[in-house]
């Protein structure tokens, strides 16, 4: 049947669902319209009768209609309406009407399926429920389109990649092929932030010499460091963490880290009192700095504080740097409490414990202390109802700091290398240990199951260089396991694309334009040459070349050496990439650009930044686009000191220069220091 000759709405079509899941057998659908924004497209909304599963699909015209259709998953299950919501350069619903497909999302099984407190089964809101409404939609697509299979294509980033992955790893014939993005590795939680936190405790007041001797024609062996700050930036790089994005420092505060460990405390309830107590754990060592940062205030509350605002209801994107507020209700008012004492010291992280009053026994997670007022993490109202005036609390950031380490008390098997400074000669683990890995068990609840490598269909994993939250090197992890199952066959089914200068976040602009890019179009790139792959034999671009050393992953200087999709580019100042010059002196800029592949450059543009050191993008380049393009100007320092020149370079992959979608960034930097 026609999308032009249905007579009734699909409102009123008694729907047969799949009978392979017996809890999505009854499908409905509610909303059935035509909309025009952000492209034309006919919007179908419905669930399953006794599911708390919805769903949202995008039908393009017949005329555009390319028989297949992208399906986001969420890092934890949200709306089912977040792609409307987004009407900027990266539209999902835009982008895959473009490629000639539907665009299907749904809120992963409802707001109960991420909480495993709940009792409902993990792998509904893990694969299930993306499932469900996946083969439900080629059910609506036949009605639309005519009775073919429509090929699908799932992606996720983060806590998607794990969903995504797991869909890989326990469906088959659901979907033809996915593209996780900056996914972590079984061992990832609560370890990447608990390091992460460690590092950014003791290396606080040298952050500014570190981001300059990671910057271009920076030295590293330069810095002055104390013992435990050399250690500590050691232990953190060995890791996996990218040295050269700590210039987020400031900003970069806990993100999930205020999530995961109090589930770790609650998963392993001795473990505090064992860091601060048993020889092997830091917080046993009488010298550490971390005695010094710990704050036990015991205090009343003087004023109970409110905001109007309520935090996650502008979280609509689904973005992977913003999800895990969604485990908390985003709808609660953020609520403050006001201490008749202000702590002192480096209490990032501190809990409240009630001790008096209705709410006493509970313990109130919080986001920050600003002054004498604690800020409390959303999804905590029925504590905070129980709160009164003069109720006697202790600020308390012992088990945060306890915390910061775990990562040293849960070395996994030899294939997690970056362990390996954990380790005694002999292999075994050097330190205390826990009764359990809790990494894996966390991944479970996301993906349904610990990843295997076991795939099914064609993979595409789009990772990035300067990731924060999944270090790079967990992609890699993640390519050995599909190489241990599929063996030489591995290249005929999967790919692995490096993105540099990206951070974890799929959400623009970005915080440090000067430093880093979005990597959205390539998560394009990597959906169209998926579909190609399945559908036409086509073969993607390559793997990027790369190595893992000590946890840090390298790639090559130039495009043809490095493969994957992203351009590379090298800026020079006078010729090299550092420059001293005396103020009003020219200094000649010169721009040369690579596409990767078939790819074009399409966009050159410089970073400028302000007085006040914010960063704008400024007019672009003119120049013709080409897989190479070299551009050269001037440019004028009045003031003495450093000065970084920073421009953007765009590729488009496909070498179609007026196509606005599959473009991908990148950021190239120099540095100028101007003489009086």
């Amino acid at each position: 049947m026609s999308i032009e000759r249905t007579l009734t709405t699909l409102t009123e079509v008694e729907w047969v669902g799949d009978e392979s899941d017996e809890l999505f057998r009854e499908p409905y659908v509610d909303i059935d319209e035509w909309r025009d924004a952000p492209v034309r497209h006919r919007y179908v909304h419905g669930g399953f009768h006794g599911a708390d599963t919805l769903f949202s699909f995008y039908f393009p015209e017949p005329k555009v209609f390319g028989g297949r259709f992208f399906q986001h998953v969420t890092p934890v299950p949200q709306s089912e309406n977040l792609a409307q919501q987004d009407r900027g350069e990266y539209s999902k619903i835009a982008f895959s009407v473009d490629s000639g497909a539907y665009f299907v999302e749904t809120n992963g099984g409802g707001p109960d399926a991420a909480n495993p407190m709940s009792g409902i089964d993990p792998t509904i809101g893990a694969f299930r429920a993306s499932a469900a409404a996946a083969r439900f939609s080629r059910v609506v697509a036949a009605e639309l389109y005519g009775d073919t299979r429509p090929y699908g294509y799932l992606y996720g980033g983060s806590g998607g990649a794990y969903r995504t992955i797991g869909s890989s790893e326990n469906t088959e014939g659901v979907w033809d092929g996915f593209v996780p993005y900056v996914p972590g590795s079984p061992m990832a939680m609560p370890n990447v932030f608990s390091v992460r936190m460690h590092a950014q405790r003791i290396l606080r007041d040298v952050f500014p010499a570190i981001v300059d001797a990671y910057d271009v024609d920076g030295d590293p062996a330069s810095l002055e460091l104390t013992a435990e700050q050399a250690a500590a930036l050691d232990e953190v790089t060995r890791m996996g963490f990218p040295p050269r994005s700590w210039f987020g420092w400031r900003t970069m505060g806990m993100h999930a880290f205020s999530v995961l460990y109090p589930g770790v405390m609650f998963m392993d309830p001795t473990y505090a009192d064992d860091f601060w107590n048993v020889e092997g754990y830091l917080g046993a060592d009488p010298s550490a700095s971390v005695h010094r940062d710990r704050v036990r205030l015991t205090t009343t509350i003087a004023e109970l504080v409110a905001e109007t605002a309520t935090r996650g209801d502008d979280l609509v994107a689904g973005g992977v740097d913003e999800s895990f507020l969604h485990t908390a209700s985003a709808s609660q008012v953020v609520s403050g409490v006001r201490l008749a004492e202000a702590p002192n010291g480096w209490i990032l992280g501190a809990q409240l414990a009630v001790h008096s009053g209705a709410a006493a026994g509970a313990v109130i997670r919080l986001s920050g202390v600003e002054g004498d007022t604690a800020i409390v993490e959303p999804g905590q109202d029925e504590i905070i109802a129980g709160l009164r005036t003069g109720d006697e609390v202790v600020l308390d950031n012992s088990s945060f700091l306890a915390a910061q380490t775990y990562h040293r008390h849960q070395v996994p098997g030899a294939e997690y290398t970056v362990w390996d400074q954990f380790r005694a000669a002999d292999g075994s683990p050097g330190l205390p240990q826990r009764p359990m890995l809790v990494g894996p068990l966390m991944t479970q609840g996301a993906s349904g199951t610990v990843p295997s490598g076991r795939i099914t269909g064609k993979m595409i994993v789009v990772a990035c260089l300067l990731d924060r939250e999944a270090f790079p090197w967990q992609a890699d992890w993640y390519r050995s396991q599909v190489g241990a199952h599929l063996g030489d066959a591995a290249d005929e089914r999967f790919r692995l694309w490096y993105v540099d200068n990206a951070l974890h976040g799929d959400d623009d602009p970005q915080e440090f334009p000067a430093r880093s890019v979005a990597y959205v179009g390539a998560l394009e790139t990597a959906l169209r040459q998926l579909a190609a792959w399945v559908e036409d034999g086509i073969e993607p671009s390559p793997t990027t070349a790369y190595e893992v050393v000590e946890g840090q992953v390298v790639v090559p200087a130039r495009a043809a050496a490095r493969r994957g999709v992203q351009p590379v580019a090298t800026l020079t100042v006078n010729g090299t990439s550092s420059a001293i010059v005396r103020a009003g002196e020219p200094v000649a800029v010169r721009v040369d650009a690579e596409a990767a592949g078939d790819g074009v450059i399409v966009e050159i543009l410089e970073i400028e930044t302000d007085a006040d050191g914010s960063e704008h993008l400024a007019a672009p380049f003119v120049f013709e686009p080409a897989s190479r393009v070299v551009v050269e100007a001037q440019r004028t320092f009045t003031e003495p000191g450093t000065r970084f020149l920073a421009l953007r370079v765009a590729a488009q992959t496909e070498g179609r220069a007026s196509d606005p979608h599959a473009r991908v960034q990148n950021v190239v930097r120099a540095r100028v220091t101007v003489t009086p």
